[in-house]
């Protein structure tokens, strides 16, 4: 997170120079420049990936585990001894975006092309 972090301070901080908006907080200069964080981007993206793979399109399918139903998104379990590899087990694509998937509607999930899925 510390080199996403530091990422993100250059937006903000570009930001500031924008006339007009450079005194607003920081979420309020998001908004009114239609931007988004750079952790939001990375989730966008990475639910973007799991559409793809639950589609076959991606080379990430065997990546992800889905439940029988094929909806939810699943994780097998198994905590390793070590933190260091829990710590980096969280960093994978298919721990950071296994909960924002589930929460998402079956009518999403289930869109019929890429276009539609990132439309909702």
């Amino acid at each position: 997170w510390s080199s996403i972090l530091r990422i993100e301070s250059v937006q903000r901080r570009f930001t500031r120079m924008i006339e007009g908006v450079g005194l607003l907080p920081y979420s309020e200069r998001l908004q009114v420049l239609q931007l988004t964080t750079l952790a939001e981007r990375r989730s966008r993206g990475d639910l973007i990936e799991v559409w793809k793979a639950s589609q076959g399109l991606s080379r990430l399918a065997g990546v992800f585990n889905f439940s029988r139903s094929g909806v939810n998104l699943i994780c097998k379990p198994g905590k390793s001894k070590s933190s260091k590899i829990n710590r980096i087990k969280r960093n994978f694509i298919n721990e950071r975006v296994m909960l924002f998937w589930n929460k998402l509607p079956i009518e999403v999930e289930n869109a019929p092309n890429l276009n539609s899925f990132k439309a909702n």
